[in-house]
């Protein structure tokens, strides 16, 4: 099935600019939402379905809305890979890389390492009484304890976050751009080698990593399997717990009066997590390619369209979420869509909500006495594929 590279029959085109997306994508989709809640816009080169119960519907067929997509960044960045396959393959390669992210694992396994690595970066900064809390804390956590799940003790923090930055960058370059596709195969090449070692050392001494489990997987995984997904998960899993831990913490500076309450009920710890990953999901979109004509929208896609599955947009939809674009813990509860839906779940959302929901933030709000955001900081959070701070700059009491 080749990928259809224009418009649809009857299908709305809208004229979106990549720029103005990176800086705020919100009002976009909410015109899109009210106006054109199917649309092919040429700058991204697909459709974008932007509303809640429709992107609900796409996930849900899986044999229509294929994740087997055509010319896919992700498939050019990393190679073959769960995200970009169908069941039974997606699921054979899931089974065998799942395990160690399921709650009972990270907290049986990984939440003593994680603590450790948030007290270790908080020891390096609490005499500072300054910080950038995402360059100093949230990606180097995040690169450390991913490199903890993965079992690529061979790597280091900032290793996996040059690696993460660079593929990430490649999975959004709508725009093209030779440099970062050479930075990218760069940072997949270094993965690969390290991949390899490490899985041979997981092949005689298993200990309970994701290499290590798909090593060991009861149906076979082949080396460069296990290297394309390792690559994956290294790109999602440093920017979205980094993105919603700065995101939130953001959020909760600038409401003091919210921010006491959490405080004194550290219960409400998994509200703000979920509602910080509704409000700026830290992925933005998912590509999907029809495997056959569909109407959705109300507009008849043939076999082939390549869509955007917008869940930062279906999660500001106003006939869902009351007052969308607001931050607010205590809306009714409502799933949101930040961690995807259908077979494509997110794999490490558990992760990503205890090292955030259950350490980060309650050590980082004990430990730094007095925080507070900086002054005259000019943090900006950007992105509309992946979004989220570029620096949260703080200070605190150090006596």
């Amino acid at each position: 099935m080749s990928a259809l590279t224009a418009a649809a029959p009857g299908a709305p085109v809208v004229d979106l600019d990549l720029a103005e997306l990176r800086d705020d994508p919100y009002p976009a989709y909410a015109e899109l939402r009210r106006t054109a809640p199917l649309a092919w816009v040429p700058s991204v080169g697909r459709h974008l379905l932007t509303r809640y119960e429709d992107i609900v519907h796409a996930e849900k067929l899986p044999e229509v809305f294929s994740s087997r997509e055509k010319g896919s960044l992700l498939l050019r960045t990393v190679g073959p890979n769960l995200l970009r396959e169908d069941d039974p393959e997606h699921r054979r390669l899931r089974a065998a890389a799942e395990p160690p992210t399921r709650p009972r694992q990270v907290r049986d396994l990984w939440a003593g390492a994680f603590e450790r690595n948030a007290h270790a970066l908080l020891d390096r900064i609490a005499g500072r009484g300054e910080a950038d809390l995402i360059g100093d804390f949230a990606e180097p956590l995040a690169a450390a304890n991913l490199a903890v799940v993965l079992g690529l003790r061979n790597a280091s923090a900032d290793d996996i976050s040059d690696w993460s930055r660079a593929m990430m960058a490649a999975n959004g370059n709508y725009a093209d751009d030779p440099d970062i596709w050479l930075r990218a195969e760069g940072a997949t090449r270094a993965i690969e080698e390290a991949v390899a070692e490490m899985a041979e050392t997981a092949r005689r001494e298993p200990d309970g990593s994701v290499i290590s489990s798909m090593v060991h997987a009861a149906e076979p995984v082949t080396l460069a399997e296990i290297q394309n997904n390792i690559k994956v998960i290294i790109g999602g899993g440093v920017n979205e717990p980094r993105d919603v831990f700065g995101v939130g913490a953001q959020a909760l500076l600038r409401r003091p009066a919210v921010l006491d309450r959490v405080r004194a009920d550290p219960g409400l710890w998994k509200r703000v997590f979920e509602e910080t990953a509704r409000w700026i999901s830290p992925i933005g979109m998912y590509p999907r390619q029809l495997t056959q004509d569909y109407e959705i929208a109300g507009v008849g896609l043939p076999a082939g369209s390549r869509v955007a599955l917008v869940i930062a947009s279906g999660n500001r939809d106003e006939s869902v979420f009351e007052r969308a674009d607001e931050f607010d813990i205590d809306r009714p509860q409502r799933p949101h869509l930040a961690f995807g839906g259908g077979p494509h779940f997110c794999m490490g959302a558990w992760v990503a909500r205890h090292e955030v929901s259950a350490l980060a933030w309650p050590l980082v709000f004990s430990r730094l006495k007095g925080l507070r955001l900086a002054e005259g900081a000019e943090d900006c959070t950007e992105g509309w594929v992946f979004r989220g701070l570029t620096s949260l700059n703080v200070t605190w009491q150090t006596s």
